[in-house]
Order: structure tokens, then C-alpha cells, then sequence
């Protein structure tokens, strides 16, 4: 029986000494020093003394009891070294009780309030001992270094989180306190919960951080770091989340400056600098890694198509190589461009720049005036670009009939219709090029993707490469073929608007698929398929040409299939995570540019009708959009809209929309 005994034990982390008032088997009804009863379970009881106190006594003096009792225990809590007591029992292996430990500190005549203290002392340290089943065993040192790693670390995070917290609130508050020396963690931190938000590995500790500083939503990291200057206030997260190299390491730099500065060999190439050779690019392009060369030979036009030829200054596996093998392609984007190869090289060296000397991997063709292609031949080459002209002028040039373009775009419609005629869709939009301001206003334009200039060269690198994928298995040289199989529904463009046909097309096309096996690509209409005619841009343009250029050299291939297995498999997660950088990017510019004109009224048409909702693109800039169905308004695929901008947040990538006008005109659709 417990009646009449001093019991402890412990409630919220804390020893409460009792008096027992009554013993109920399983329950315990105890007094506590503040003259409060309690309840508890008998199997939380963690000491227990052998004297027995008269519970009759006047309820004074058996709070004065419990109040001394509470006293001497605490008083010989700090005689306790449990450092060394630890040092004593550490190499024991064992577990040991209360008693006996106490017996080591205080001696043999130990008591109830010796045990007591013991017990205190090693609860309250849980450094040296762990407490189990009654019994204390003492941690092994690796275990002690342990702990104490674990209490200074989450010391110096406390730290953190109090300086820290205090730094955050007051640039929060738009002013300019001095720096802790924290502040790369703390950064560090701001910059996990911007790219990851609740993902983030430091979620909790960021989270108090922010909270401490009397900010509750974390999403207001990005804008401390703006305040900050750590980020601009368009900052790219996409390329931070991906980790995309946006420079070149020291050895990179140092390679491509060494073989920029050599003198390029021409050994073995055929020399075609006397042919009319031309660059045709964007007004902004600085890379040219393609040429293009026409003369009429009677009726007969020799086409030339010349590709830099990269191979032929960057080495395998060198380091350049693997970096661009890491890099996987250019990434072009509005205001920024992060190439795969160092600009030295990719700019100037490997450049197809007008008047120099460059080392190229032509494709010599002949067709005749029907289109008809008679023959054609892979050649090392050297070539010297003559002009260096943008799409425009040679839009101009075809309207006043200067120069080679009239036979040029006349042999492009012959080759797009022989593609149209196996089963190639066009399926091509406008691009949408974003424009910056000198007042920090944003513009858009649709840049059209049919203008002959633009077929002309898209044209002639289609016609490049299902040549290079026809030469590479005619010759049985293994390399990564582009493919896509053939659709099992094909939309009438006839009988619906274009951008409608387009964007419903597209959703029913076949993935691409790049293997070591030709097969045909439907989507072009063409029997086999690669890519070949940017390797300054693409990296696995570069291993297709350094299998075609070794063949030309009378070598054996480079690779083969089991290699080109592994490069695919590497480049092109890398590959389609830059195509989704871009993606995102534009419709980020895209949406801060709505943003700059809320209540203005745009064209849409709708593509689909949702559970609760329409999808709809906005004609305007191609942007895929949602609005919510309103009651008496009812659409249809492809109805023309208007809509209004109610609200557009580039960073949340939200768009809201508002019918302009829900009239009679909607309604009568439904009527149908």
C-alpha cells in the first residue's frame, strides 16, 4: 500500500513530489505542494519512499512536509556530478538501479531523498545516462559526442532563428539593420522556401524563422530576397530549381580560349568557299551554325546546306564536350540567352561569320525544276559565308526578286508539298516574342512562322536532316533517330479556324521518340529522321555529326548503339527540362504583361468544356487560359470570345478572367 507515502513523478517534463492520500490499487490520489488533489495511474509513479507519513495530520503540516522534503531534494540534486558518476560506470555495459548509483555519489547510508535526488539529476541531464524500464545505463562516448553535437547545433539554430528573426522583421519593415553573421544561413534558408515552399528541407526551421519575424506566409521569401538584393524582381526560379549551369567553370573558359586562339586545319576538307554561301538568322543571332548556298546549273538547282562543324574543334570527352553533354542544349530566353559552349568558341570560332574561313559539314544536293532530288553527298568542308542576312531582308529581297531566293523558296514549296503529300501536318504557330521597354513596359508580338524566309531555312534543315538519318542507315552508322508514329485522327484544318485546328491537333499527336532504330516520323511525313544542323545549340546534334563525320574521314563509327543508349538517356531528361524552362519563362512574361493591362479586353477561343469551366486560348498571345462557367452563358468548341483581365500574377502563374460581355450572342449557342 502507498497511503501515507511521498510519491514523485513527473508532469510536463518536471518531478512533482506528493503525498499519497489514498492507495486505489491501480489509481493513486495524491496531494501536491500547492494543496491540489490528482488522480493518477499508479504505473506513473517513478519513486517511491519506504517512510510512511501520518495522513491524519492537520493539512498544514503535510504541506510543510512535502515543502521540506522538495527542499532537500533539490539541495542534494546539486551534489550530483553526473559527469562522474558516468565516468565511473561507462565501460560497465550495464544497467544499473537508482539505489546503487546513489549509494556511489552519497555513500551507503543513502536515503529516500538521496535516491530522490540521484534520479532528479539524471532525468534532468539525459546527456550521460538513458532511463529504461527503471533502470539507468550509461551512453557509450560516441553516443555522448553525439548529443552534444546535437545540443550545440540546435543551440546555434536558436541563435539563428533569434538574430535572424529579428534582422527579417526590420528589412521587412523597409529598413536597414545591420547584418548578423548569420546571414548566408538565413539566406540560404529564404532561398530553399522560395524554389521549394513546403518541400523544402529546412521547411520547419523557415517556416519559425519567417514566423519569429511576423511573417506568416512563407511565399513573402521571395519578395525579402528581393529587398534583399540576393534576387532581381523577375528572377528565373525554373533555372534555380533545375539547377541549370548559367556559366562556365575556370577549365572550361581556359579550353575554349586555347582553341579559339589556334589556327584551324582544313586537311582533308573540300574546299567550297567559292560557292554563294549565306547565313539567314534572327536580327539578335550570334551563334550561326548553318549556311545555305543555291546556284542554277541549267534547270538544275545545287543546294548546298552547310553545318559548322564543331567536331572539328571540340575533341570527345574533352572537357568542353562532357559540358555540353551536361548542358544538353542553349537555352534562349526573353532577355537571356545561356549557351552550351563557351561564346568564344560558340560566337566566333565555330560561327559561320561572314568573310571567315570555317570548317563545315556540307550536304551537296541537285534537284531538278519539279523538286525532284537527284542525288546528294556528305562532304568535309571548308566554307566562307558571303552574307549575313536576317529573315526580313530576305523577305524584301524575294519582292524585288534580288538574288537566289525566288528559287529558293520555289524548290522549299516543292519540297513541303511532296511532305504534305505523305502525310506531314503544319501544324506551326506564331512565336511569341516579348519586347522590354525603356519605361519598363512590356509589349508582345506574334512573329509569323510562315513567312518565306522562315520556310526556306526550315525547309532546307528538314531536308538536311532526314538526308543525314537516310545517309546514316544507308550506311548502317548507328545514331539517334528522331521518330514519331502516325495519328490516329487527323482534324479537318479546312473546317475550323487555324488556332483552333492547331492546338486541338497537336493533343492528338503521338509522342517524339528519339531511338537507335529509324522509323518514320509522321509528323514531318518523312521516312526516317535526326537532328543534325545545330550543334553549337544542341548537343545531341554533336553526336550525330561526329558519327557522320568520322564515316566521311574513313573511320569506323564513334559510337555505337549501347553508347548511344546511355547519351540519350542522360541528355534528354536534361533536354526536356530546359523545353520546360523556356515554356514557363514565356508564360511568365506573358502573364506580367496581362498584368500591366488589368480590364482590357482581349480576343479568346474555346477549345474544350470542362466540369465547371471553359479552356480557352487567348489569340492575342497563344496563352492557354481557364474561365469559370457563368450562369445563361453557354459555349462551344471553337466559339470566339471576349474576355477581360481581372487579375494576373506571374509569380502564383494565375490568370483571372471575366466574360466582356455576356450577351444574347452566347446564350444563342446554347440555343443551337
Amino acid at each position: 500500500m502507498s497511503q501515507g507515502k511521498i510519491i514523485e513523478y513527473i508532469d510536463r517534463g518536471k518531478f512533482v513530489c506528493t503525498l499519497c492520500l489514498q492507495d486505489k490499487g491501480n489509481r493513486l490520489l495524491l496531494l501536491t505542494p500547492s494543496n491540489r488533489q490528482v488522480n493518477i495511474s499508479q504505473k506513473r509513479a517513478v519513486l517511491i519512499t519506504g517512510s510512511t507519513v501520518d495522513i491524519s495530520r492537520p493539512r498544514e503540516d503535510l504541506l510543510e512536509r512535502l515543502r521540506q522534503s522538495e527542499e532537500k531534494r533539490y539541495r542534494l540534486k546539486g551534489q550530483v556530478d553526473v559527469q562522474e558518476l558516468w565516468e565511473l560506470t561507462k565501460d560497465e555495459q550495464e544497467s544499473f538501479d537508482h539505489k546503487y548509483l546513489s549509494q556511489l555519489v552519497f555513500g551507503e547510508t543513502a536515503t529516500d531523498d538521496h535516491f530522490s535526488a540521484l534520479v532528479r539529476a539524471l532525468f534532468e541531464d539525459h546527456l550521460y545516462f538513458k532511463m529504461k524500464d527503471g533502470l539507468f545505463r550509461p551512453n557509450s562516448e560516441e553516443k555522448v559526442e553525439q548529443i552534444v553535437r546535437q545540443r550545440e547545433e540546435e543551440a546555434l539554430k536558436e541563435e539563428r532563428l533569434g538574430d535572424g528573426s529579428v534582422w527579417l522583421n526590420a528589412v521587412w519593415q523597409g529598413k536597414k539593420p545591420e547584418e548578423p553573421s548569420c546571414k548566408e544561413n538565413i539566406i540560404d534558408t529564404l532561398i530553399q522556401l522560395a524554389l521549394h515552399g513546403n518541400e523544402a528541407p529546412d521547411f520547419k526551421y523557415g517556416k519559425e524563422l519567417l514566423s519569429r519575424a511576423g511573417i506568416s506566409d512563407i511565399r513573402n521569401s521571395r519578395n525579402l530576397l528581393f529587398r534583399l538584393g540576393i534576387w532581381d524582381e523577375d528572377e528565373n526560379l525554373e533555372i534555380l530549381r533545375l539547377g541549370i549551369k548559367t556559366s562556365f567553370t575556370k577549365g572550361q573558359l581556359e579550353e575554349s580560349s586555347r582553341l579559339a586562339k589556334e589556327k584551324t586545319s582544313f586537311e582533308g576538307c573540300e574546299d567550297l568557299r567559292g560557292l554563294p554561301t549565306m547565313t539567314i538568322d534572327g536580327p539578335l543571332t550570334r551563334d550561326y551554325d548553318d549556311a545555305l548556298s543555291l546556284e542554277m546549273v541549267g534547270d538544275i538547282f545545287e543546294l548546298g546546306i552547310h553545318i559548322a562543324d564543331v567536331t572539328g574543334v571540340i575533341s570527345q570527352e574533352s572537357i568542353l564536350e562532357r559540358g555540353a553533354a551536361e548542358r544538353g542544349s542553349s537555352l534562349y530566353l526573353p532577355r537571356r540567352q545561356i549557351p552550351m559552349i563557351p561564346p568564344d568558341l560558340s560566337q566566333d570560332t565555330l560561327s559561320l561569320k561572314q568573310g571567315c574561313d570555317r570548317q563545315a559539314i556540307s550536304l551537296l544536293t541537285r534537284f531538278d525544276k519539279s523538286g525532284t532530288l537527284l542525288d546528294y553527298r556528305f562532304v568535309r568542308s571548308v566554307i566562307r559565308v558571303q552574307r549575313q542576312l536576317t529573315y526580313d531582308e530576305v523577305n524584301e529581297a524575294l519582292i524585288s526578286e534580288e538574288g537566289p531566293f525566288k528559287e529558293m523558296y520555289q524548290l522549299c514549296l516543292h519540297l513541303r508539298q511532296k511532305r504534305v503529300d505523305q502525310g506531314a501536318l503544319s501544324l506551326s504557330l506564331p512565336e511569341v516574342e516579348v519586347r522590354f521597354n525603356p519605361d519598363s513596359s512590356l509589349s508582345l508580338e506574334l512573329v509569323d512562322q510562315n513567312t518565306p524566309s522562315r520556310m526556306i531555312v526550315s525547309e532546307f534543315m528538314i531536308l538536311s536532316n532526314w538526308l543525314a538519318a537516310r545517309f546514316c542507315a544507308e550506311n548502317k552508322l548507328p545514331v539517334l533517330f528522331r521518330t514519331q508514329k502516325e495519328t490516329t485522327e487527323k482534324l479537318d484544318a479546312q473546317e475550323t479556324t487555324y488556332t483552333y485546328y492547331v492546338f486541338q491537333q497537336r493533343r492528338k499527336l503521338h509522342p517524339l521518340y528519339i531511338d537507335t532504330a529509324p522509323s518514320p516520323h509522321s509528323g514531318l511525313g518523312l521516312d526516317v529522321y535526326t537532328q543534325v544542323t545545330s550543334p553549337i545549340r544542341r548537343y545531341l546534334d554533336i553526336v550525330v555529326q561526329r558519327q557522320i563525320s568520322s564515316f566521311l574521314m574513313g573511320k569506323g563509327p564513334i559510337y555505337d548503339e549501347e553508347n548511344l543508349e546511355e547519351i540519350r538517356t542522360s541528355v534528354e531528361p536534361v533536354v526536356k527540362g530546359l523545353a520546360i524552362v523556356k515554356r514557363k519563362r514565356t508564360r511568365y512574361w506573358i502573364l506580367k504583361f496581362l498584368g500591366q493591362h488589368l480590364g482590357e479586353r482581349y480576343k479568346a477561343v474555346v477549345l474544350d468544356e470542362l466540369k465547371n469551366k471553359y479552356r480557352i486560348v487567348l489569340e492575342d498571345c497563344l496563352l492557354l487560359a481557364e474561365i469559370r462557367r457563368q450562369n445563361g452563358v453557354i459555349l462551344g468548341p471553337e466559339q470566339e470570345i471576349l474576355v477581360d483581365i481581372k487579375k494576373s500574377d506571374p509569380w502564383e502563374d494565375l490568370l483571372e478572367l471575366a466574360y466582356a460581355d455576356a450577351s444574347s450572342d452566347y446564350r444563342r449557342y446554347g440555343s443551337r
